[in-house]
């Protein structure tokens, strides 16, 4: 299929915008941790920051010691930290050997240069020490000639498909020799994994075929250290997904995160425990009226501790599973960890303290580190950082029977005298949670604020932060009652609010431009919209997308199968509805949202008249990477939104 592709330019025609460089400058400015981990003993505290180029990250040691694989100059790629267990080693990944192509190093804590492990071609991710410290396992994709993900541009394809698929193994390295053994079977991919206490085995969720694909059917098993042998332990329904899989400290069970969850990486739900050889599922949080983010179990402790997406924030619970009590030991109004990778907090092995990355609307990111809320701030890079938007209120309302949450950005500079547009910003998943967060590059309708919008941040039904009844109120229902909860929030908002209510948009990427899509055909009461990455058709989407199995659990069939229920919610068949100017952007090899799904929906609005324009951004994925794309596609937000809201 032929569609427009628009070369981007990096500067974008002028048109009368508040000037947007200062707050561009001030998040570019800004020093982004992308992880933080304290050692077992509590004796060092590691953290990664991301140096402001794509894909170029340096490790230190607190304060600021700087470890690295190259010279400490040169830009390079180094991460995924994990500390010894006697807290005297850090083993990390570093590209600084040769670019694109990590390498697991090992360095001495108190300083010295790093030991080069591996001589590895391909993928290679998450490294874990073993209890007794002997060896690292890593997971590894040999010969992948691309980023995994499905976040990351896919390749072009030509050929006969599906001819080779890139396995993630289980790979032990042993520590003193360098030697490498892959575990896990050659047709199974390894999303996550964890040691058993006496290192004989490992918990992993695993699924066989394409990785990018098949995270939402990864089943639980267990992996024999000593031959790789895997024998399944849980076989979720086909409504839940796994995560995060925790061994306990005696051995005798596996904790993991199961839920309703629409992309890898974003995880929410209840917690859960099963035996260490199988024989039943154990919910240890039924009810929960938040979702579980992530697991840490320290190896002394008899008691473990989850991040949760609590009411549009965050919060720190500790569970005790012999009693099943539960114990809220912190929340906040802010994001634990990098946006959409909680990777939970790093904990001691008595538990004692903890080391974790904070940040909200109006606080910029820091390492902070102490018992759970006790936290004192590590890092002080950030001081100087300043928030040039508008202040955030979180706010809620009710609709069908559910107590909804948002969070209400408002014009900066406010007078409170005057009315204001507001457009409405709709989260991608739909299983995620708006949390306030320090604003990131590119694609952003936070800015939209210091150009004298409100922004409305909804997290409606389907939405984390709520429980699993909440979480799993928009299955088959796409576009129903979850388009209500954010037409409701307008209502809400504009109660609260100098709302203009004759000046309202619409954006969102992902199912956030599906959601913008679909909203401007069932209602008028948006004068512009812009949709980023959206799906116009969900009966093609199906047979064009990297990653169709995520859509049964929420759908209830394949397309196959019942196709009314997936057109009932394809904006495409109610094009004719539309009125409101539309602005779409895609990435050109994008393979979680196609770019011919948006191509269908540009094609319909000309068809019928309707003020619109595509911009097609060449070499991007899901995600875009590259700095200027990012801006240009931030500028072309807020002059489309300026020119047909003001």
């Amino acid at each position: 299929m032929r569609f427009v592709l628009l070369l981007v330019a990096a500067a974008v025609q002028a048109q009368t915008v508040v000037p947007v460089e200062p707050a561009l400058a001030e998040i570019a400015a800004t020093h982004r941790f992308l992880e933080a981990t304290i050692a077992p003993d509590g004796s060092h505290v590691a953290y990664v920051e991301g140096l402001g180029a794509p894909r170029q990250s340096a490790i230190y040691i607190a304060p600021r010691m700087r470890v690295s694989a190259g010279n400490g100059k040169t830009g390079c790629h180094e991460g995924a930290l994990a500390w010894s267990p006697d807290g005297k080693h850090l083993a990390f990944l570093s590209d600084c050997e040769r670019q694109g192509q990590m390498q697991l190093y090992v360095a001495p804590a108190g300083g010295g240069p790093p030991r080069q492990l591996t001589h590895l071609t391909g993928l290679l991710a998450d490294p874990r020490w073993s209890p007794g410290g002997r060896q690292i396992a890593i997971l590894f994709t040999e010969n992948l000639p691309r980023a995994a993900g499905p976040l990351d541009p896919v390749p072009p394809e030509s050929g006969v498909l599906e001819s080779h698929i890139f396995e993630q193994r289980l790979t032990l390295v042993d520590v003193a020799t360098g030697a490498v053994r892959q575990l896990s079977p050659k047709d199974m991919y390894v999303y996550e994994y964890d040691w058993s206490p006496d290192a004989r085995r490992f918990a992993a969720t695993a699924a066989r075929g394409d990785g990018d694909a098949n995270w939402w059917i990864a089943q639980l098993y267990t992996v024999s250290a000593e031959t790789g042998a895997m024998r399944p332990i849980y076989k979720p329904p086909v409504e839940q997904q796994l995560a995060a899989p925790r061994w306990s400290p005696d051995g005798k069970s596996i904790v993991f995160i199961g839920g309703l969850m629409s992309d890898e990486g974003s995880t929410g739900g209840d917690v859960f425990e099963t035996g260490a050889e199988g024989g039943g599922v154990r919910d240890l949080t039924p009810g929960l009226a938040s979702s579980a983010s992530s697991i840490s179990w320290p190896r002394e402790s008899p008691k473990l501790y989850f991040t949760e997406h609590f009411d549009g924030g965050s919060a720190v619970s500790q569970l005790d599973p012999a009693t099943g009590r539960i114990e809220r030991l912190w929340q906040g109004e802010e994001s634990l960890n990098p946006p959409f990778e909680d990777s939970g907090i790093s904990m001691t092995a008595d538990g004692s303290s903890s080391a974790v990355i904070r940040h909200s609307f109006q606080t910029p990111p820091e390492i902070w580190l102490g018992p759970i809320g006790e936290w004192k701030p590590v890092t002080q890079e950030n001081r100087l950082r300043r928030p040039l938007w508008g202040e955030a209120r979180s706010l809620h309302w009710t609709n069908g029977g559910f107590r909804i949450q948002g969070w209400l950005i408002y014009p900066k500079p406010f007078d409170p005298h005057r009315k204001y547009p507001m457009v409405v910003a709709v989260h991608g998943g739909p299983a995620s949670e708006v949390k306030p967060g320090w604003p990131h590059p590119g694609y952003n309708p936070v800015l939209l604020s210091q150009q004298g919008y409100f922004v409305l941040l909804p997290n409606p039904r389907g939405s984390f932060g709520q429980g699993e009844k909440f979480t799993r109120a928009n299955v088959r229902d796409f576009g129903g009652g979850d388009l209500r909860d954010i037409l409701a929030g307008v209502d809400a908002a504009a109660g609260e609010a100098p709302v203009d209510p004759q000046r309202l948009g619409i954006t969102g990427w992902s199912y956030g431009g599906f959601m913008t899509m679909f909203a401007v055909t069932q209602t008028n009461v948006f004068r512009a919209a812009v949709a980023g990455a959206g799906i116009s058709d969900w009966k093609s989407y199906y047979g064009e997308n990297a990653i169709d199995t995520w859509m049964i659990p929420y759908f209830g069939a394949s397309v196959y199968d019942d196709p009314a229920v997936y057109a009932k919610v394809s904006a495409i068949d109610f094009i004719k509805n539309v009125k409101t100017p539309t602005l779409i952007v895609v990435g050109e090899r994008d393979g979680e949202c196609p770019a011919p799904q948006s191509y269908e929906f540009w094609r319909g609005l000309k068809a019928m008249g309707v003020k619109t324009e595509m911009v097609v951004y060449p070499n991007e994925g899901h995600g875009f990477h590259n700095p200027a794309h990012q801006k240009d596609v931030l500028l072309r937000m807020i002059r489309w939104f300026n020119a047909n809201l003001k």
